[in-house]
């Protein structure tokens, strides 16, 4: 039990709770993490060639990311950055005549904003994406790049310092109809 009989005992237990309250596990959530995810890319475009005529893609394919950044778990709500690297796999389909390829792979820069409700947090992000894609139509071969904005939603639970997060981002890419990965991973926080 706390004496406040006195000044000195009031003002070492004052300190004694401002050193809690700013300490590594009462802030647990904020500070760098790293994580990794893995899921499902769907790219959609509509390209013509002269000697292939209109094509539609629309396929998907297995894709990962890596990522890593800073959160600041403030009061009312989560914020923070994060830096990745994707791959949105190689969707190909065969048009009977050909075989066309799309690879589509980059970094990107997110800002997050995200609530937590217990171990329960839902987040938003927000950034740019820098990609790379290749076609590829039978032998011929070309590539593409160019940086565009990325935006996502996703679902995180966590348990101690790991975190299982579930998102859907979607990468506005400018010569893209679609651009799009629903992933399930892993977060490390430090």
């Amino acid at each position: 039990m706390i004496d406040l009989k006195t000044p000195a005992k009031l003002f070492g237990s004052l300190l004694a709770l401002a050193a809690l309250a700013v300490s590594p596990s009462a802030n647990a959530d904020s500070g760098p993490f790293i994580g990794a995810s893995v899921g499902n890319a769907t790219v959609a475009a509509e390209f013509s060639d002269p000697g292939f005529g209109n094509i539609d893609f629309d396929e998907d394919d297995f894709a990962w990311k890596v990522y890593g950044g800073f959160a600041f778990d403030l009061p009312l709500i989560d914020l923070g950055v994060e830096l990745g690297y994707f791959d949105l796999g190689s969707p190909s389909f065969d048009t009977g005549v050909s075989k066309v390829g799309i690879d589509v792979t980059g970094y990107s820069a997110f800002a997050l904003a995200g609530l937590n409700i217990g171990p329960v947090g839902v987040f938003l992000k927000g950034g740019y994406a820098s990609w790379d894609a290749d076609l590829q139509i039978d032998d011929l071969k070309g590539s593409e790049d160019g940086s565009d904005p990325a935006y996502g939603a996703g679902l995180r639970f966590t348990l101690g310092s790991v975190e299982i997060r579930g998102e859907y981002e979607v990468f506005d890419i400018d010569d893209a109809e679609d651009a799009y990965m629903a992933s399930l991973g892993l977060v490390w926080r430090f």
